[in-house]
């Protein structure tokens, strides 16, 4: 290694590279890889959201809706509230297999310094526990095993850490989140009275004892979802029109980089002039790419 440069170990963060040096270091064959962390909590912790999606969607069309006398209440709400489903879980879905941004391992080697056309005595660091060139506002991971460029934080709901790439799909998911538990709370309110009215008489295809366990369930589970959710989501979006990290608010850290405020933020973010895109979780889906590279490659493949 060149004498001219000094290589610091770090286990924080700081200078140098910026996200389009770092990426210089990727791998062909690790990006061909379709990103998965192999964390048993993070894992259970995906399965469960899941599943209290799939049980509120469950709640909503069977015991409140299919059975209800009005076939437009049906269907409108049914439509409204399976597509936000759909929504809520793609965006989970994006969140999980989307690199988070991951610095390559190992790339502290001499090639890739030679490569950097770095100035004599200019200092650059490298994490101790990957041994990765550290780009500026990274930050290593432990459950990931990596240095995550503008890593906000590590979500085992979503088995991932929230950083530079994948941000956007978990805004995204906290807010399709909160809208589908709002729904499911308003429905479930209309179903009591209306059940009330009734004396709970062909309101519901199911017994009287288990609807009201049911909907008693699924009203603890939108209060608790709507709670976690939108308080994440008003996080998250304050953190972007700030351009500042999660990590970096807790641990107070001065900025060294040109912040990007509001509207440059959400679009560095979003990508691009506000749009309906920005809300749409299967905007710059490539199905063809990732079918093409499970083909070249027998069983499942990750990158970790």
């Amino acid at each position: 290694m060149s004498s001219g440069h000094r290589l610091r170990d770090v286990e924080q963060h700081h200078p140098l590279l910026d996200g389009e040096e770092a990426a210089v270091g990727t791998a062909a064959g690790e990006a061909e890889q379709v990103w998965f962390i192999q964390d048993g909590c993070g894992m259970v912790c995906a399965f469960i959201t899941w599943f209290l999606v799939l049980y509120a969607d469950f709640v909503v069309t069977f015991v409140m809706l299919l059975p209800s006398k009005s076939f437009w209440y049906a269907v409108v709400n049914g439509v409204v509230f399976n597509c936000l489903a759909v929504l809520a879980l793609t965006s989970h879905l994006r969140t999980m297999l989307t690199d988070p941004g991951a610095v390559p391992k190992g790339n502290a080697t001499k090639k890739y310094m030679e490569s950097l056309n770095l100035k004599p005595g200019e200092v650059i660091y490298k994490c101790s526990k990957c041994y990765s060139i550290k780009p500026e506002r990274a930050h290593h991971c432990s459950i990931c095993k990596r240095c995550i460029r503008k890593m906000d934080h590590h979500c085992p709901w979503v088995n991932n850490c929230v950083g530079e790439n994948n941000q956007r799909f978990f805004v995204l998911f906290t807010m399709y989140i909160a809208m589908i538990s709002t729904h499911a709370l308003a429905l479930s309110g209309y179903q009591f009275v209306t059940c009330v009215k009734v004396q709970w008489s062909e309101c519901s295809d199911f017994s009287p004892p288990v609807t009201v366990m049911l909907m008693i369930f699924l009203c603890l589970e939108g209060l608790l979802f709507l709670t976690f959710t939108a308080v994440m989501f008003g996080t998250q979006v304050h953190s972007i029109c700030n351009d500042e990290t999660e990590i970096e608010r807790l641990k107070n850290e001065k900025p060294t980089w040109e912040r990007q405020v509001r509207w440059e933020g959400m679009r560095s973010v979003f990508g691009g002039k506000p749009s309906l895109l920005w809300i749409n979780p299967f905007a710059g889906l490539r199905l063809r790419r990732l079918l093409a590279r499970r083909s070249r490659k027998a069983g499942p493949e990750f990158s970790v």
